[in-house]
């Protein structure tokens, strides 16, 4: 009988000797990978996810503090009148000479403010533009101060504090208006929020009028929280909005200590911070006029609840 075709390159096993190995194949497939990786360095992970945007915010705090550039002839010459604390004045050749310019340097020496002549290119990549007419003003940092400390120096003098909070304000010059309004009646201090508001830069620096370097202002990472604590601190919180149930006529608790809450002209105020309002109070105006500016209606309450006090 005939023996079954076999290919001749099969290779026939051996059952006795050993056979052919995998060559430490599965061996290295065994060995171990090393420590897992943290779920924040895990690309696919949601912590890794909230580890880019705490980066993001840190950053964007980060460019927040860093020095700010006012540029334009009467912009400048408007914050070194107001003393704004000023890092140096910066010229680009071959700036035009006028009285705007030589007042501005005038002041900056007088204020032992440094002068910096720069190239035109430079001064347009510090600005991203070429609209600041061949000067700037470099400004300091604001340095913001703490809410607990504001309350505890309010306390230790035994005064009825006034503060004033603002919620969703975007606009530099509303903050430097109702800045200068609460120093010019007797607050004690601003408070904003730390992100998606408006910042104590160069412009509300010069709506201020110089009131920012004496009235203390606050950032607080959530302002719920603060108006909470002003609570615990026994202070009454009025929320501004249209349709309170009061009015600036008929309240009169502004002798005691007070927060007053401003929200901005479109949204108004948030709502968790209006739940947790005391009062909510409208000011009296015509029928035909909508709704008045954020740093307006804080300057018609402060005024108002100025006078209850001088007259308590």
């Amino acid at each position: 009988m005939a023996k079954p075709y076999e290919r001749p390159d099969k290779q026939k096993k051996n059952k006795k000797g050993a056979t052919k190995g995998s060559g430490g194949k599965r061996r290295r497939g065994l060995a171990g990978k090393g420590p897992t990786p943290k779920a924040e360095d895990r690309v696919y992970h949601s912590a890794h996810k909230r580890k880019l945007e705490r980066q993001r915010r840190d950053q964007g705090r980060h460019e927040r503090e860093q020095a700010d550039l006012v540029v334009g002839r009467n912009p400048v010459i408007e914050c070194l009148h107001a003393k704004v604390p000023a890092e140096a004045l910066i010229i680009a050749h071959g700036t035009g000479h006028d009285d705007r310019l030589s007042e501005a340097v005038l002041m900056a020496n007088t204020r032992q403010i440094p002068v910096h002549e720069v190239p035109r290119r430079d001064l347009d990549n510090m600005t991203g533009n070429t609209l600041h007419q061949g000067i700037g003003l470099k400004i300091q940092p604001y340095k913001y101060a703490d809410v607990f400390d504001l309350i505890a120096q309010v306390n230790e003098r035994g005064e009825n504090g006034m503060f004033v909070v603002l919620d969703n304000i975007t606009d530099p010059r509303n903050l430097g208006a109702v800045i200068r309004s609460t120093a010019a009646f007797g607050g004690h201090g601003v408070i904003i929020p730390e992100r998606r508001s408006a910042q104590v830069t160069g412009v509300a620096w010069r709506t201020s009028a110089g009131t920012a370097a004496r009235l203390p202002v606050a950032r607080a990472t959530n302002l719920t929280r603060t108006i909470k604590e002003f609570k615990d601190n026994g202070y009454m919180v009025v929320g501004l909005d249209a349709g309170g149930e009061h009015t600036l006529d008929t309240f009169n608790g502004a002798t005691d200590p007070v927060v007053i809450v401003v929200g901005s002209e479109g949204k108004g105020i948030s709502r968790l911070v209006r739940e947790n309002c005391d009062v909510i109070m409208s000011i009296p105006t015509a029928d035909w006029v909508e709704s008045l500016n954020a740093s307006v209606a804080a300057g018609v309450v402060l005024s108002e609840f100025a006078r209850q006090r001088r007259t308590s």
